[in-house]
């Protein structure tokens, strides 16, 4: 290809090598730019996926500015070039081929960070489990950035061996300084890696701290509460902690009403009347179909509990809550009772006759030793 393009300039002046140079290098972007860029843009709109839109999007400018500065860099290499033009070869090389490559390292740098990070977030909202974290696209950028930065350094001809050894101490440093980002953000890179959560999920820390995750950082999470409250959980903290993902690894979860019925209650009728309020709720789901189950046999009541699904962690407390109201309603109606512990009082006067409480009547005369009035309480007594 030298030779080719040194064959092409033999015999031109100075003046005419130069221009020669800018007419190649604007045909080189506006050919890019009209033919190249339009025929992909012509093709991608043709398809479903969006992805390839993002990609072309993306690489327009790092195209066009590399067909354009490629082309000064290439040619002022050209021997011919070189001497035909008006600057000194080492000034050339100085304000037009380094400069060039600088440009066009940084141009795409900045394009194949936005690119990979666009693709994460249309990703991202697409909401499936195989999506991927917003870690990625901070460790990405971090890549990225010590990338190019290693490449202009060695373009340039700078010694990075002496930077690199203070490096390491300036690492060693910082890393003592601080230890806390550094865990955070390996913590983050775990976390990721491990699938824990996503954005979107709703998670339960062991410390009773709950809530949906609406942000994913290289330092921290932050949770929004219940009560629309930003909650920001460092990353190494999570990465310790144990989390409870209740949006995995399906959105549906289980709701459990506790209720109590009295002795003698026809169980059968309790149950299909229970079963039937469930399914008469809008939150509950209809499959899998609500059960109800009679956990134990208790002081006062057949202890019960009610078993249906809701579509979502964060319905759990209004689907308890109209259930506990729609159970109770039909329990009145259908006239079974809902029991609850019940207790009577006797009462001995100073003469020895003992009055109920609850009653007032007088029972059998009893007295204490010293001949004081006390009150005894029996034990529960329920229905």
């Amino acid at each position: 290809m030298i030779p080719s393009l040194s064959a092409l300039f033999e015999g031109l002046s100075a003046v005419e090598a130069t221009v020669a140079v800018l007419v190649v290098s604007v045909i080189a972007a506006v050919g890019m730019e009209f033919i190249v860029l339009r025929v992909a843009r012509r093709y991608v709109s043709t398809t479903d996926s969006a992805y390839d839109d993002i990609v072309i999007s993306s690489l327009r400018a790092p195209l066009v500015v590399t067909a354009a500065l490629a082309g000064v860099y290439v040619l002022t290499q050209v021997p011919a070039v070189r001497s035909s033009v008006l600057l000194d070869p080492q000034l050339l090389d100085a304000v037009f081929g380094r400069p060039s490559l600088s440009v066009i390292i940084l141009v795409w740098a900045h394009a194949a960070n936005t690119v990979v990070n666009r693709l994460v977030a249309a990703v991202n909202e697409e909401g499936t489990r195989f999506d991927f974290a917003p870690v990625f696209s901070n460790v990405w950028t971090l890549a990225v950035l010590i990338g190019s930065v290693g490449t202009l350094l060695w373009l340039w001809g700078i010694e990075i061996t002496p930077l690199l050894g203070a490096a390491g101490v300036a690492g060693i440093a910082v890393g003592f300084a601080a230890k806390d980002t550094v865990a955070n953000f390996f913590g983050g890179i775990a976390l990721y890696f491990d699938d824990t959560y996503k954005i979107s999920d709703y998670i339960v820390l062991d410390d009773g701290t709950a809530g949906t995750v609406i942000k994913v950082g290289v330092r921290s999470t932050t949770l929004l509460t219940r009560d629309e409250v930003l909650v920001t959980v460092p990353n190494a903290a999570l990465n310790a902690a144990k989390v409870t993902n209740e949006s995995a690894p399906q959105s549906r979860r289980r709701v459990r009403v506790p209720i109590g019925v009295a002795y003698g209650t026809d169980i059968d009728e309790f149950e299909a009347l229970a079963v039937e309020a469930a399914l008469a709720e809008p939150l509950v789901l209809d499959s899998p179909k609500p059960r109800a189950r009679l956990r134990s046999f208790g002081d006062s009541a057949l202890q019960y509990e009610i078993l249906c699904w809701v579509n979502g962690p964060t319905r759990r407390r209004r689907a308890q809550h109209t259930l506990n109201r729609a159970l109770y309603k039909t329990l009145s109606a259908a006239d079974i009772e809902i029991p609850y512990p019940k207790r009577d009082v006797t009462v001995t006067a100073a003469d020895g006759s003992a009055t109920d409480a609850a009653s007032g009547q007088m029972d059998t005369p009893s007295s204490t030793d010293d001949g004081t009035a006390a009150a005894t309480r029996n034990g529960d007594r329920g229905r």
